[in-house]
């Protein structure tokens, strides 16, 4: 859905958007509930009662999102009219401005066995510290002729992996299998522009596993989401915001500076975003984003009890966030992760809009099945900011 420009107003009331990564989940086979569901999160459940509910689908059914396009789509924007890949959010996250002529993807150390079989698709997460060693020692071991290899380290197990060179493509397929106990695949190109980077790119692993030979856990590396950098309005030149971006992993703040949003400095953990959620009100931002990753982590390992806490750790700092001075408060998931499957899935994630315009269920708690009868329903995800800023006051009238 694009929203004629021309409906937004530069003035009205503060939002903010908090994004439980992979919230939406399906239920345990023991007891039948969600891990939302079975969380214990009176301070969510409150709120519930004064908000409006519903769910947001990110793609079409069916269709299983990614980070990226799970975020793009509560964003505003259709991700299947935006292709990219990964590579790109994981660039602008580390505050690197990828530049034409450049192409970036998203690495992750792994463990391979003596035959190439992938053993550990995350290397067993390493420390951020032991990241930054193994990137430094392939950048300063590890080189391709005619091209410039850049190394930034993320988090634990993950990098980005930035090529420059002449006539570079990216259209080119991830070598990650997905799973254990398989060869990671071989790199090839759609066109020729491609080619050349899938080659630019085997000639890099290959060297790269000769220098991490001797390494005792990440001894390989997989690539994936290899992309350039494309034109994308900002959140100021479409819906009249001044947006900033609180998230601790750089692909997400990668996926906000991208729609123009101003990543700030989120600290560690749900604590130091509180300050942040302050200190970017106390700067005028009318738009902030948080993030907070740690279902998704938990939902990726199968740990039913580990999501379960993790969506209790946001309740707790709830009532901190509410205090803020936010006018409008949505919560919601950029996918579902269910833990009964450790993958993202295609379901719809939960949807809390909180604000004075609410149509509230006096006895709601904050869940898939109970936000399934809210007053919201289903929406796509992309009609999920046009819903805040009505909210906010922030949409006038279309027509006459």
């Amino acid at each position: 859905m694009t929203i004629p420009a021309q409906l937004c107003r530069p003035v009205g009331e503060r939002i903010g958007l908090f994004v439980l990564d992979g919230l939406g989940g399906l239920p345990h086979p023991d007891h039948g509930k969600t891990e939302l569901e079975a969380a214990n999160t009176p301070h969510m459940d409150a709120l519930s009662q004064k908000s409006s509910l519903g769910r947001v689908q990110l793609l079409p059914s069916g269709m299983t999102p990614g980070s990226g396009p799970g975020h793009l789509s509560l964003f505003g924007i259709d991700p299947i009219e935006l292709e990219f890949g990964r590579g790109l959010l994981e660039a602008l996250g580390s505050d690197y401005a990828l530049e034409p002529g450049q192409i970036a993807a998203r690495g992750n150390f792994c463990t391979i066995d003596g035959e190439g079989l992938v053993q550990d698709r995350r290397a067993g997460r390493p420390s951020d510290d032991e990241c930054q060693r193994l990137c430094a020692k392939l950048t300063e071991e590890v080189s391709v002729d005619g091209v410039t290899i850049e190394l930034i380290p993320g988090k634990q197990h993950r990098f980005t992996w930035i090529a420059t060179a002449q006539d570079l493509g990216a259209r080119v397929n991830d070598n990650d299998p997905q799973v254990t106990g398989k060869s990671a695949l071989p790199f090839a190109g759609e066109d020729a522009a491609s080619e050349t980077t899938a080659a630019i790119a085997g000639d890099w692993l290959a060297k790269a596993q000769q220098c991490l030979a001797g390494e005792a856990a990440a001894n390989s590396a997989l690539l994936r989401g290899f992309s350039s950098r494309p034109h994308v309005p900002g959140f100021a030149e479409r819906f009249q915001l001044h947006a900033a971006a609180l998230a601790v992993y750089p692909m997400y703040r990668g996926v906000a500076r991208l729609v123009g949003m101003q990543p700030r400095d989120a600290g560690r953990g749900l604590a130091d975003q509180v300050e942040a959620v302050k200190a970017a009100i106390a700067e005028d931002f009318d738009f902030v984003f948080v993030h907070h990753k740690d279902p998704d982590t938990a939902g990726h390992s199968g740990d039913f009890e580990s999501k379960v806490a993790a969506i209790e750790a946001f309740d707790a700092a709830l009532p901190a966030f509410l205090e803020c001075g936010l006018d409008v408060i949505a919560i919601t998931g950029d996918h579902s992760t269910p833990t009964i499957m450790e993958e993202h899935s295609w379901h719809a994630v939960p949807l809390l809009v909180h604000s004075k315009r609410a149509l509230p269920q006096p006895d709601s708690t904050f869940g898939e099945r109970n936000c399934m009868n809210g007053d919201i329903n289903l929406i796509a995800g992309p009609e999920l900011m046009p819903l805040l800023l009505a909210h906010a006051n922030r949409l006038d009238k279309y027509g006459a």
